[in-house]
């Protein structure tokens, strides 16, 4: 067998490199970069690899959190066909990392994390920034990954990454089972030489298969919603990954269905479809929440129904109402219960159509849909039409200004306080990549460097960063990073006075705003 002598941090660096994705017959690399910051634990390893290995961009970031949420941001912009790796020294880079790892998988979305770790060997230990663990010597700050990865695993020598990388690359590309992957790599490991197999280094592409329904199921999904009266569709962010927009504009153009958004979901749409009515769950709008109140069945399309979807679960009111779940994840298919439709959203609402072919909903219902779309745009209108005499604008009039200003290719992106809420119900999405808001986890400082990384997938777009000064002064630092690279992003800060809408909540609550 033929072989190639390098280090463990070049033999990674190199695999990644040839890594491929492929779907519906368009292939494309997987990796765009590596993101991330060098110290003890990685400049003689990562570092060192790549500088020699051509072929991988490297980001310096001023935050490792920063680089995680570039990373995540870049993914979702990809619809999870493309990733960036982060790496980070041992200790507190590391650690730094876990909130974004969180972010990742919580999201759904691919991200390789490569933080250092202490001596394998263990003879030089205590190193720096190791963290002592008198009950066992394998434990490290990156046992803490663990919880929050979707697949974790340590590198304790060379001969051991042939196998760890294919089970890291297999959780990347899945789409029901991505999110945050963790290589751990010890410091030593990273520099140490072995025999590598050459096949290793081949060029690799993961096909992302469209798995179809089951037809059982698919015939009882079909039965549940030619008998129901007022049904609804619930569209989220896997509608947008899997490139099912235009598959769910027919379904619903041919039955009548009214679509209602999730935050990720929002935009799976363009605004002006006569059967969307936007914004769902408790950042949703007064024509969405009503269609979900009084539906009988409801059908959701690649959500994993978060509690803001079903506002711990009060939304969906109707005691007789039936859920049709179309998920190509298997817990998400499942957790409302109902029918579940194993399968990838575009395929799946291929099938559904077929079924349903011939079925509308009644004319009586069409009208009341069409009633509640034009009272709440209407209302739409109401508040975000700048107000005479006010010396400055609400937050509503700042996001009409922007949604009036921007091309449907724009991109606006956002993730914390009371925003989210606002442009979940404001914002009229005309392109399904335009509407970026990270309300999976809801992170203080996402705006920044998920801007650098929606612009690093897409640098033919424009980027808008909208801000609370909350959020945007606990990572406002990575700005400096967008300049060093030429990354173009314009930022919108709102001066709220900080922690605004959790202070509204305190006051809601008879505390006064106590703490914020």
């Amino acid at each position: 067998m033929k072989t190639v002598r390098l280090t463990t941090a070049q033999a990674l660096i190199r695999y990644l490199a040839h890594q491929h994705v492929e779907r519906d017959g368009a292939t494309r690399p997987f990796f765009g970069g590596v993101a991330g910051i060098f110290g003890h634990g990685n400049l003689a390893g990562i570092g060192q690899a790549l500088q020699q290995e051509p072929g991988l961009r490297y980001l310096l970031v001023r935050n490792e959190q920063a680089a995680v949420h570039a990373a995540v941001a870049f993914a979702r912009q990809k619809d999870r066909l493309g990733a960036l790796a982060c790496t980070s020294s041992v200790g507190p880079g590391a650690t730094n990392m876990v909130t974004g790892a969180a972010l990742a998988t919580i999201n759904r979305l691919p991200v390789l994390l490569l933080p250092g770790d202490v001596f394998a060997r263990r003879n030089v230990g205590p190193v720096l920034q190791q963290l002592e663990h008198e009950a066992s010597q394998d434990v490290s700050v990156n046992d803490c990954f663990k919880p929050v990865s979707r697949y974790w695993d340590r590198v304790n020598r060379p001969d051991q990454l042939p196998w760890a990388l294919p089970q890291a690359m297999r959780v990347l590309t899945s789409p029901a089972a991505t999110g945050a992957v963790t290589l751990a790599l010890p410091q030593d490991v990273q520099a140490e030489a072995w025999d590598f197999p050459a096949g290793l280094f081949e060029d690799r592409t993961w096909h992302v298969a469209r798995q179809r329904p089951d037809r059982d199921a698919l015939a009882r999904a079909a039965s549940m919603i030619r008998a129901s009266r007022r049904p609804v569709i619930v569209a989220g962010g896997g509608v947008t990954y899997s490139g099912a927009n235009e598959a769910l504009a027919a379904l619903a153009r041919a039955t009548g269905i009214p679509v209602v958004a999730t935050q990720a979901g929002n935009g799976a749409l363009s605004f002006d479809h006569p059967e969307w009515a936007g914004a769902v769950g408790a950042t949703g709008n007064l024509a969405a929440n009503a269609l979900a109140a009084a539906a009988d069945v409801v059908i959701g399309i690649g959500t994993r129904w978060s509690d803001f979807t079903t506002a711990s679960q009060t939304v969906f009111r109707n005691p007789l109402a039936e859920f049709v779940c179309l998920n190509v994840c298997e817990a998400d298919a499942f957790k409302q219960g109902g029918c579940a439709l194993l399968a990838d959203a575009r395929a799946g609402l291929e099938d559904l159509s077929c079924a349903l072919e011939g079925w509308r909903i009644a004319d009586a219902y069409a009208a009341e849909v069409a009633r509640l779309r034009s009272a709440w745009a209407s209302e739409r209108e109401r508040v975000t039409a700048p107000r005479a005499g006010a010396a400055l604008p609400s937050q509503a009039e700042v996001i009409g200004a922007l949604d009036a200003f921007a091309r449907p290719t724009d991109v606006i992106v956002n993730a914390a306080g009371s925003a989210p809420g606002d442009l979940h119900k404001l914002w009229r999405p005309r392109d399904p990549k335009q509407y970026h808001v990270e309300y999976g986890y809801s992170c203080m400082g996402y705006e920044v460097p998920g801007g650098i990384g929606v612009k690093l997938a897409a640098p033919e777009r424009e980027v808008h960063v909208l801000s609370g000064d909350g959020s945007w002064l606990m990572m406002s630092s990575d700005l400096a990073t967008a300049v060093q690279e030429g990354i173009k992003l314009t930022v919108v800060l709102v001066d709220n006075h900080g922690f605004a809408s959790i202070g509204a909540l305190s006051g809601s609550l008879g505390s006064g705003g106590f703490g914020t």
